[in-house]
């Protein structure tokens, strides 16, 4: 496959794929607005940071991937790429520890004052007196939001500062999340309420989406403990940052931020943010994810997707849905012979159902296989008896996907 890189990566995956017949084509220079003009030609396009729009896939001849180079996908019109049917896959978990480590270095930055330490002595002024204040994080308590794989990790280091960790319940979607926190001793709060006026420090570490846009917002700073610290590793519109410069004059909290809405989209640009200058803030240039650890496993993860889909697999898509579609699934188990499937889409075809998801297994020994189809519409006796009298298919079993219930073969 043709792949454009329009962000730098790691050399060893440049010639990783190359040593595996793609050609590659680094650009890192492009910018948002070059992408569509270069993009045809291309089977793949990789990014870290640069912004792919509409469009990009609106010019695109050959694009069936994009790959980020990170977690977030919120820099990709992901919607744009499902309607031309291009998948586009993250890759998460990787630059998890250098996050987590930012979000504390952050912590501790905040609690002792670093920055104005180090600006004061470098300005040729010592304050003992001013800096030698500080509370302290021991016995303290932390609320995190969004026990992903980074809200996690800076549990864990929390805890090993003496901190008290906290969540809320409803925030967990999984068996497994909720054991991981009862195993870090992670206290379960019954609501977000219960969570922002019993923790010192609360940190964020939520995806980028509608219903997280200004989660941080009046009401929820209203409600955080006075002189307590909001750090946010994560993205930088989940602040409402008009809120936050006003609880922030009014010194009824601090901040440490690595990410800020509406911040340069290019590694290198003159910005001023009100923010990022208030005194009662640490702030850095979204370096979260940026240490050479971290983007040595990113570039291993690109390599690793890439070489998935060659083989029919798409590793850490976001924008196929999830959730089985249509009104009914069809599970066809036929003779794994040539023609068996054809007949039984054009039975559908004929029916004017429309196949909304489709999966052919194999069975061991490869004698057998068995679909699986998700279909809009309805069944009928009909229909069931034209695929049942197929060649060499063995049995039809309907399921209806509204109701989860099985009708006999």
């Amino acid at each position: 496959m043709r792949i454009l890189f329009a962000d730098k990566l790691s050399e060893q995956t440049i010639r990783d794929l190359e040593a595996s017949g793609h050609d590659c084509t680094v650009e890192p220079g492009l910018s948002a607005d070059d992408l569509a003009g270069q993009i045809a030609g291309y089977d793949v396009l990789v990014v870290r940071s640069t912004k792919v729009r509409r469009e990009v896939f609106e010019a695109a001849d050959r694009l069936v991937l994009v790959v980020r180079a990170g977690a977030g996908t919120n820099t990709i019109d992901t919607h744009a790429a499902a309607g031309r049917g291009v998948f586009v896959s993250n890759v998460p978990g990787r630059n998890a520890a250098a996050v987590a480590e930012l979000t504390m270095g952050l912590l501790l930055a905040v609690d002792r004052r670093i920055a104005d330490n180090v600006a004061d002595l470098r300005g040729g002024r010592w304050d003992k007196k001013t800096y030698g204040k500080a509370e302290g994080l021991l016995g303290s308590t932390m609320g995190i939001l969004g026990l992903g794989s980074i809200g996690f990790l800076v549990a864990e280091r929390a805890a090993a500062f003496g901190i008290r960790v906290q969540s809320v319940a409803k925030d967990e979607r999984s068996a497994g999340a909720l054991a991981r926190a009862e195993e870090l001793g992670i206290t379960m709060c019954g609501s977000l309420e219960e969570l922002l006026g019993s923790s010192d420090i609360v940190s964020l570490h939520v995806p980028a989406s509608p219903d997280t846009k200004h989660l941080v917002d009046e009401s929820f700073l209203g409600r955080m403990r006075k002189g307590a610290i909001l750090l946010n590793t994560s993205r930088g519109d989940v602040v409402d940052e008009t809120a936050l410069l006003k609880a922030l004059d009014e010194s009824r909290v601090r901040a440490g931020l690595d990410v800020f809405d509406g911040e340069p989209g290019s590694g290198q640009a003159e910005w001023d943010s009100p923010l990022a200058k208030h005194p009662a803030v640490v702030a850095t240039h979204h370096i979260g994810a940026s240490t050479e650890q971290a983007q040595r496993a990113i570039a291993q993860g690109v390599t690793e997707i890439v070489g998935a889909f060659m083989t029919g697999e798409a590793r850490h898509c976001v924008n196929l849905d999830a959730e089985r579609l249509g009104s009914f699934a069809l599970n066809v188990r036929h003779l794994d012979r040539v023609g068996v499937l054809a007949q039984v889409l054009d039975s559908l075809s004929t029916a004017h159902l429309n196949v909304q998801h489709m999966v052919n297994r194999v069975f061991r020994g490869g004698e057998a296989a068995v679909a699986f189809i998700d279909v809009e519409g309805q069944a009928s006796e009909a229909l069931l008896e034209r695929l049942r009298a197929i060649p060499h298919v063995l049995g039809v079993s309907v399921v209806n996907l509204a109701e989860d219930n099985e009708a006999a073969p």
